[in-house]
Parts: structure tokens; C-alpha cells; sequence
């Protein structure tokens, strides 16, 4: 008997069983809550499934998925040495339609505005004293565009990686619950109903032009960040063209899809408690929060300075898409319109501010490793 219970004993050691922490058992639960919000709550699925798996089966401790030759870090590695990022940007630019940006450009002003929590984090993480550089790293949270955070802290932070990448993407998707009280906050009942005037049409000459001069003037004045930006513009020229339809749809559709698979396992392989569970990121995922709220507040409240010196009035909501979470705050500013007024579109004129800020996070982002001496 004696030697039955030992052979079972050491069965149970070859298994992950013998060392499951409670700090495993944890974050299993916070990867199985991300699914949860994701498949019953419809909080962006493409991103929190891939992530809340990965978080879960990282936290099992002995698995081959997550040992260095392992398919989970084999997909982090891509991350780190930068490949990840741009492609994300190449396959959102053969999606995206630049076209509420350039018919409507003085929105580009709260694409600058919703960006105030960048600098809030930034200070903030000095004050806790985090370096300058982390929290330079920790700061572009706050522009909601993951790739960029992913980028800029590869090149400020490495070490800080899985938090930033974690806190970023998390935010994202959380952002249908995040940004509604705020703009509530800040608003009044009239100016959510207000209607804007339908946009002008944009020329396909305006279209194909827009990549290209953007493309040039992001690789003379920002090159720190270029590689993001090139590829985004790379991939709305295919788009805009017209006549290389297979390959935009490739890097719309396969590209796109297959990136966001190593990036959601990427990321969530990161999520480990034994590297996971610190005060240092509790404080990162605190500040990203703290980030997010006020480039809300502050794109909403940059949309009501404005009209007051605008005869056609804009309607605050979509202030709150000047951060650059494509397209998900725009959708949030649409849905938060709709409740009060359910005939008011604003999905396509929230699409000015949400894709201006793109930019914003990318001059941000290049004014970060411009100032901390990255090249």
C-alpha cells in the first residue's frame, strides 16, 4: 500500500499540480474573466480571448508552450525583436479609411487633446519613483494604441514589457466600460443630442496622396517612430489605390488576422504570477488607468473648448476618441451618442479625432525617445 501511495506521490510531482501557487490560481481566474467579458459581454473578443487563454495556460506551471522554445515564447520574441508592432500597424492601414480625418481636419486638434494622460502617467510614475525612462514607457498607456506602447517600451523599458503590453491591450478592451462615466461626467444632456453636419466628400486623389505625404513627413520630422507609421501608410496606399485589391485584402484580412493570434498569445503569455503579481504592477496598471481617464477627460473637454469659438457646434462625445484605439473609441463615442438620440450617427465623424490620435500617440511617442536620447 505504503509504495502505491508513493508511486501516486510521484505521478503528482511530474505534474503541474505539485507546484500550482495561489498567486497561478489567481491569475487563471483573471485570464478565465477576460474570456468571460469577452464572450458574454462582447468587450473586444479578438483581443481578450487570445489574451485571457494565454494568461491562463502560462499560469500552469511546467508547460512547454511558455519554456524558451515554446510556441508562446516563440510569439513574445516577436514582440521584443519589433516584428509584431508594424504589421499590426500595415494590417489597420488596409482597413482603415483616413477619409472623416481629411474631410474634417480641424478635429486633428483633439487627436492632440485626448493625449494629456500620457503626460499625467509620465509624471506621476517619476513621482513613484520610476526612471524616467520607465516612465516615459509607462506614460504612452495612455495614447490607447498597443503597438506603439509595445514599441516605445521595447525601446525605453525593455524590462517592462509584459506589464505596459498587458495594461495597453487590457485598457483597450475595456474601454466600453472605462470612458462612458467620464464622458457622462463632463457632458450635459444637450450636447450629447448635438447632430454635426454630414462631411464632405473626400477625392481619391486626397486619398492616395494622404500615405504618401504622410509617410515622408513622419520619416523626416519623427524616425524614431517611423517604422509603425511607414507600414500604417503602406498599407492605406494599397487600400486607396484601387488596383492591388489582393494584397490590401491580404493585409486586411490573412496578415492581419494572423498577427493578432501571436500578439493576444504574445501578450497574455506574459501574464505568469511568479513575474505578474508585484507592486510594481499594481502601480503600472493603476497609472494606465489613470492615463486612460484623463486623455477621455481631456479630449471631451478639448471638444468643448472648441465650441466656443465654433459656429457649427461639435458634439463633446467625440472628444473622447481623440485617443488612438482605432476603432474602438469611436465606437464607444457612437453607442454613448445613440443612447440620447438614436438617430445620431457619429461613428464617422468620431473616426477624425480616433484616427488623428494615431498620430498623436506616434508624436508623442517620438518626442519620448527624441528627449530620453533614443534613436
Amino acid at each position: 500500500m505504503e509504495q502505491v501511495i508513493l508511486f501516486f506521490e510521484a505521478m503528482r510531482d511530474q505534474t503541474g499540480l505539485a507546484h500550482l501557487s495561489f498567486g497561478n490560481i489567481l491569475m487563471i481566474g483573471v485570464g478565465v474573466t477576460m474570456i468571460y467579458l469577452a464572450v458574454s459581454k462582447k468587450y473586444e473578443p479578438l483581443l481578450l480571448i487570445g489574451i485571457g487563454f494565454a494568461c491562463v495556460i502560462s499560469n500552469i506551471p511546467g508547460s512547454d508552450l511558455i519554456r524558451e522554445g515554446g510556441l508562446f515564447k516563440l510569439a513574445y520574441h516577436g514582440l521584443e525583436m519589433l516584428i509584431v508592432p508594424p504589421l499590426i500597424f500595415f494590417g489597420v492601414g488596409a482597413l482603415t479609411d483616413f477619409g472623416p480625418m481629411i474631410a474634417n481636419p480641424r478635429l486633428v486638434i483633439l487627436g492632440a487633446a485626448a493625449h494629456l494622460g500620457i503626460f499625467v502617467a509620465l509624471i506621476l510614475a517619476k513621482m513613484l519613483g520610476f526612471t524616467i525612462a520607465e516612465a516615459g514607457a509607462i506614460g504612452i498607456i495612455g495614447g490607447a494604441d498597443g503597438p506603439m506602447a509595445i514599441f516605445v517600451t521595447m525601446k525605453l523599458a525593455p524590462h517592462l514589457l509584459p506589464q505596459i503590453s498587458v495594461a495597453a491591450y487590457s485598457y483597450m478592451a475595456l474601454m466600453p466600460l472605462i470612458q462612458p462615466p467620464v464622458m457622462r461626467l463632463l457632458t450635459t444632456h444637450e450636447e450629447r443630442r448635438i447632430r454635426m453636419k454630414q462631411l464632405r466628400k473626400v477625392t481619391r486623389l486626397e486619398r492616395i496622396a494622404f500615405p504618401i505625404v504622410i509617410g515622408v513627413l513622419v520619416n523626416l520630422f519623427f524616425p524614431p517612430v517611423a517604422p509603425l507609421v511607414t507600414m500604417l501608410m503602406l498599407g492605406n496606399l494599397y487600400k486607396e489605390v484601387l488596383i492591388v485589391d489582393r494584397l490590401a485584402k491580404t493585409a486586411a484580412n490573412e496578415v492581419m488576422n494572423v498577427i493578432i493570434i501571436i500578439l493576444t498569445l504574445a501578450v497574455g503569455s506574459t501574464m505568469n504570477a511568479e513575474s505578474f503579481l508585484t507592486i510594481k504592477t499594481i502601480e503600472i496598471v493603476v497609472l494606465g488607468l489613470i492615463a486612460f481617464v484623463f486623455g477621455t477627460a481631456s479630449g471631451v473637454v478639448g471638444a468643448k473648448v472648441m465650441n466656443l469659438f465654433l459656429k457649427d457646434k461639435i458634439n463633446p462625445l467625440v472628444g473622447s476618441a481623440g485617443i488612438a484605439s482605432v476603432p474602438i473609441a469611436a465606437k464607444v463615442s457612437h453607442s454613448e451618442a445613440l443612447r440620447y438620440d438614436p438617430e445620431n450617427y457619429l461613428i464617422y465623424h468620431a473616426m477624425g479625432p480616433n484616427l488623428s490620435g494615431v498620430f498623436g500617440t506616434a508624436i508623442s511617442g517620438g518626442i519620448l525617445l527624441a528627449l530620453l536620447g533614443v534613436h
